[in-house]
């Protein structure tokens, strides 16, 4: 894209979720939301197959890629290809609290080593010419004071040319909670975000965590530049049907369900027939709650999740639970 829209509204990079095969669905959603891939290895980047952790779909930009590790070096050379590869960001993790990222010494263990993280970004933001971002928590464990993330964010904003923090307003527990209960245990903190942006007013200071609603949108825009939405894109993808109507102004209307699921039909038969081991549940898994809140989204969920139905690896299958939840579709 040669113009790319403001990063008022995106989805989050969520593991093991956000990947090509969903950005392609979101984005017949909403051209202008910027879409985060799930979090890559930098290492799994430079030491292993680049198209395989970064190939992604024509058309899916704005798209931003997220990036773990602590090795200023790697992170460069990742970052690099990712450029590349047509990528619109770099995004560091210094947020998820999980024990294996832990151990890599990367996520939200990087906020206590704000050191190192300027070198990160560093590093990365001398190897590309595209923004390197970062997203981060309010603090870790029990750290309740906001100085925690107001030091994290001056210190990044003095050393580094960092200037879009992506702030998810719970604390990381790195110790007790599992990755879910971190999701839900610690409490939102909203106010902390929005302080954030009182102090560093030239910063783009984007909120994330248990924003579900676009009445919660519109609300949090008052106070801060952008908001990042995560499982309930998910979950809900039509949630973002009318984000760009109402948080980017466009006047040409959304496409509905019905013509989604033939861009998704369609999608898979071109998937499938590049034979590139790619099967269809690993494009229907992602498919699953777009018929959230409608009679017959069982229906669809149950059909788009059957093994048996699954394995002929026809793409057909996603017009033929459409048609049985009453809609229509061309083959």
């Amino acid at each position: 894209m040669s113009r790319l829209p403001p990063r008022r509204l995106s989805v989050a990079p969520m593991l093991d979720w956000t990947d090509r095969h969903f950005r392609y669905m979101a984005r017949q959603i909403t051209e202008n939301a910027w879409l985060y891939s799930e979090m890559i290895n930098a290492g799994a980047i430079v030491y292993g197959d680049k198209d395989r952790f970064l190939i992604f779909n024509e058309g899916e930009q704005p798209v931003a890629l997220q990036l773990g590790g602590s090795e200023p070096a790697d992170l460069a050379k990742a970052a690099k290809a990712a450029e590349e590869y047509g990528y619109n960001e770099i995004n560091l993790n210094c947020g998820c609290p999980s024990p294996r990222v832990q151990k890599g010494a990367f996520g939200a263990c990087l906020m206590n080593e704000v050191g190192l993280v300027a070198d990160c970004l560093n590093a990365m933001q001398d190897a590309v010419d595209i923004p390197v971002t970062v997203k981060h928590r309010i603090g870790v464990d029990r750290q309740t004071e906001y100085g925690v993330a107001a030091e994290f964010v001056g210190t990044l904003y003095e050393k580094t040319a960092c200037r879009t923090f992506i702030v998810h307003a719970r604390n990381a527990w790195l110790d007790g909670l599992s990755p879910k209960e971190n999701r839900e245990v610690p409490p939102l903190r909203y106010e902390l975000v929005y302080r954030l942006k009182q102090e560093f007013p030239d910063l783009e200071i984007i909120i994330n965590g248990g924003i579900r609603t676009n009445e919660d949108i519109a609300l949090h825009l008052q106070h801060v530049d952008g908001v990042m939405v995560g499982r309930e894109a998910y979950h809900n993808p039509f949630v973002m049907h009318d984000w760009d109507r109402l948080f980017y102004h466009e006047k040409q209307p959304a496409p509905e369900r019905g013509e989604i699921v033939q861009r998704l039909y369609e999608y898979a038969q071109q998937q499938l027939s590049k034979n590139q081991g790619t099967i269809l549940r690993h494009m229907a898994r992602h498919y699953l709650g777009l018929l959230h809140g409608l009679p017959k989204a069982r229906v669809w969920r149950r059909m788009l999740s059957d093994a048996d139905l699954l394995r002929p690896n026809r793409p057909e299958l996603i017009l033929q639970a459409w048609q049985a939840c009453g809609g229509t579709a061309q083959p």
